[in-house]
């Protein structure tokens, strides 16, 4: 059993123990976070069931494990011959959280 879900202009797929690092939710560790924009939800026979655009009543339950941050960015602007250039970076902060169960 699998879930889409939309989580931080992103789609991820979530199962059930699956431990995933999503963008940065404002929880703290031990927290219990629910997703309520599934898109759709594979059950363990094979169904399908999908949202037009979000399956009503359906949600995702994960614990939050903890924050971590991603790589340095490094974006480097220059314009030829004008002596300019520019240098600017940003590290973003994501969030790990463990599945907890599928609710439909």
């Amino acid at each position: 059993m699998y879930a889409i879900v939309q989580c931080g202009g992103h789609q991820v797929k979530m199962m059930p123990g699956e431990t995933l690092v999503v963008d940065r939710l404002g929880s703290d560790k031990g927290a219990e976070v629910s997703f309520d924009q599934v898109l759709m939800v594979e059950k363990d026979g094979g169904e399908l069931m999908a949202g037009a655009p979000f399956l009503a009543g359906a949600r995702v339950v994960a614990v939050v494990d903890g924050t971590a941050r991603g790589p340095k960015i490094r974006v480097f602007k220059k314009k030829r011959r004008k002596g300019s250039r520019r240098t600017i970076g940003h590290r973003s902060t994501y969030t790990r959280v463990t599945v907890k169960e599928i609710v439909l």
